[in-house]
């Protein structure tokens, strides 16, 4: 990779041809670079005696190669990020797609052999606060990309962050494009099947003590949904080796505009709080939810939700739903690197369509190992099992495995 130099080289010489920092040292010193290597098998068991077809199954590999520069000196610093990736298909059919892992033909429906994107974000940088237009990949209550699959999902647009005070971050911006996780384009940003022109934010987190972070939002997809956001994360130490966290959340959604996506009309409290007692966590979660919709989100994106989950996410109109979940560390047993997850999820009060009292359940476990030294370390595996149940006119049924191995290579 180190033939990339000499472009990253001239790339920092254009910046200061225009006049704009007088020095870019930082824009190479600082920079860094990495690749990524995902390879995931998803197979999917659909139960239910009248499913179209009996099962998903697919296996590919991802190559996601990362480049981000350092910024250039002076007053007003700019700087460069760049993610190329691509996902090639090594088993899949047109009988057997469908588990999000691939792109297929809308006429044909056979899934693509391979499929690539490129993300280019130009930074600026003034004291504490940063600028970013271009590809962005959002982290915040009221956007939040998705990283499940081969590829993450990426967002087009602007965001500037600040941090100019102690302890406060700021986010705002307007995204207007979504490029899903198994696509290599963008469509118009949007909810529910209906597009927008843009989506704007506006919010920020305060550290008010360094176990205390309060946080809130709001956000509008244009003629389609309005959102406010509050979220509280808390940590308090209980003695050695012993912590309780605490994480609440709260959404309130209202259509806007033209309500392209019909009438919206959700408030979504959630929260889960999890015990640490040495190397073995317990957790329990909870949501609540009032009104006549479905809790909205971004298409491409993820609900920022507790019980967000391997295959179900639990906001459907009016649905309940807790979660106990059962964490173990194996370091402490003399294997580092190597854990286990368990968790399980109820639902009930569903009301769509004609479905009056929805019910449904979901349990996921994981045996995870992350290679800990020598040449292949960070080297990581991951078993996964879930199965999913619905009832009372949910009619969706499905045993699924997957078997995910990632490693990440730093360039420089």
């Amino acid at each position: 990779m180190t033939s990339l130099r000499p472009l990253l080289s001239s790339l920092a010489i254009v910046f200061t041809s225009l006049g704009c920092a007088p020095a870019t040292a930082g824009f190479l010193e600082d920079s860094s670079a990495s690749l990524e290597l995902r390879n995931q098998y998803i197979n999917r068991d659909f139960r239910q005696h009248d499913a179209p077809r009996s099962k998903a199954e697919e296996w590919a590999q991802g190559f996601i190669a990362r480049f981000e520069s350092g910024f250039t000196e002076g007053t007003l610093g700019f700087g460069l990020d760049a993610r190329g990736a691509l996902g090639v298909k090594l088993d899949s059919s047109r009988d057997r797609r469908g588990t999000g892992l691939l792109p297929f033909g809308p006429n044909s429906g056979e899934p693509v052999d391979d499929y690539s994107e490129l993300g280019l974000t130009a930074k600026l940088r003034a004291s504490h606060s940063v600028l970013r237009l271009g590809t962005l990949l959002p982290t915040l209550p009221v956007a939040h990309y998705n990283n499940t699959r081969l590829l993450p999902s990426t967002f087009h647009g602007g965001m500037l962050t600040s941090q100019e005070l102690q302890g406060l971050e700021l986010n705002l911006g307007r995204l207007t494009r979504a490029n899903p996780r198994d696509s290599a384009g963008f469509d118009d940003i949007g909810y529910a099947g209906q597009t927008s022109d843009h989506f704007d934010f506006i919010g920020g987190t305060w550290s008010a003590t360094p176990n205390l972070a309060l946080s809130a939002y709001g956000a509008e997809l244009d003629d389609i949904y309005r959102q406010h956001f509050a979220g509280l994360e808390h940590s308090l130490p209980l003695g050695e080796n012993m912590s309780l966290a605490s994480d609440l959340r709260w959404f309130h959604s209202r259509d806007t505009g033209a309500a392209k996506a019909g009438r919206i009309d959700n408030r979504n409290f959630n929260g889960i709080l999890g015990l640490s007692v040495g190397p073995q966590r317990f957790s329990a979660g909870w949501q609540l939810q009032s009104g006549d919709s479905a809790f909205p989100y971004l298409s491409g994106g993820d609900p920022y939700v507790v019980n967000l989950v391997t295959f179900n996410t639990f906001t459907r109109p009016g649905e309940d739903s807790w979660q106990l979940r059962y964490d173990y560390d194996f370091a402490s047993l003399g294997i580092p690197g190597l854990s286990f997850m368990t968790r399980y999820i109820s639902g009930d009060g569903v009301r769509q369509g004609a479905v009056r009292n929805g019910r449904e359940w979901e349990r996921d476990s994981d045996l995870a190992y992350m290679v800990q030294s020598g040449p292949l370390r960070g080297f990581n595996i991951r078993l996964r099992n879930v199965t999913f149940r619905s009832g009372n006119g949910l009619p969706q049924d499905i045993d699924e495995n997957r078997i995910v191995l990632g490693y990440s290579l730093a360039l420089w």
